[in-house]
This record gives structure tokens, C-alpha cells and sequence, in this order.
């Protein structure tokens, strides 16, 4: 397994079958030239986009730089190999050389394979927290 920084639109394009929603190209192009956005994709010995992991680095006056892990993504027949505990780690990694105090993820507290690939990669449970959230059609969007 190789993990690589995505940079064409054709790698994020091509590792669509990992996502929830069909990919839009548009979307994508936008994605890797948004500051501090980062998605790292594992490849299997044939080439094929075996999982990924994208962060935002996100900054604040009182905490500095922090990485969020925003989505990690195992193809089904890829689960249960390490693929997702080595794109967290190299995530940290690349936190920690872009000078990040920190990194975090939230979590669905039944998600159990996702907890155990977290605390494998050394994450802490930092307690329940509840989320909310806002969706906007396009036509919508402030």
C-alpha cells in the first residue's frame, strides 16, 4: 500500500467509489485549491484507491493551527488491513509538519469500527458532544 497527497482532480475523481455522493468535478477542483485542504488516498499494490482521508487545517486566534479529520473511507474489500489506522497516522504526520498544536474528529459514538480505528492511532476520548447542522440547496447558499 502507497499513500499519496491527492493533486489532480483526476485522483479525486477516480477515488469516487470511497465517497457517500458521486463526485462533481467542479467540487473537486475547488477542494484542492482551498487553503489548508488536504485529502490523502491509500493505494493498493495494483494501483486500485483502496481508502482516503481528508483534513482541514483550520486556525484560531487562542489555539493556533489544528487539524480536523473530516472523512476517512476504506473500500469494503480493503477493511480490517490497517488501511485506515496508516491514513490517520499519516494524516497526524502531515499535521504535525504543517506545524498543527493538534488535530480531532468527530465521531458517531456508535460508529465501532471507526472509534477503534481512531484509538488505534492513539486518539483520546475527549466525552460526548452533540452536533448540529444547516443544509442549503445551492440556490440557498448564503
Amino acid at each position: 500500500m502507497e499513500i499519496r497527497q491527492a493533486a489532480t482532480v483526476a485522483e479525486l475523481l477516480a477515488a469516487g467509489h470511497l465517497y457517500d455522493e458521486p463526485p462533481r468535478e467542479d467540487w473537486a477542483a475547488r477542494f484542492l485549491a482551498a487553503p489548508g485542504h488536504l485529502m490523502l488516498i491509500a493505494y493498493a499494490e495494483d494501483g486500485f484507491p483502496a481508502g482516503f482521508v481528508s483534513g482541514i487545517e483550520m486556525l484560531h486566534p487562542d489555539k493556533g493551527a489544528e487539524m480536523c479529520l473530516y472523512e476517512l473511507s476504506v473500500d469494503e474489500d480493503h477493511r480490517r488491513r490497517g488501511v485506515g489506522r496508516a491514513l490517520t497516522e499519516a494524516l497526524l504526520a502531515e499535521a504535525g509538519a504543517r506545524g498543527c498544536r493538534g488535530a480531532w474528529v468527530g465521531v458517531d459514538t456508535d460508529n465501532d469500527p471507526a472509534l477503534a480505528t481512531y484509538a488505534s492511532a492513539g486518539a483520546m476520548d475527549e466525552g460526548v458532544f452533540s452536533m448540529r447542522g444547516w443544509t442549503f440547496t445551492e440556490a440557498e447558499a448564503p
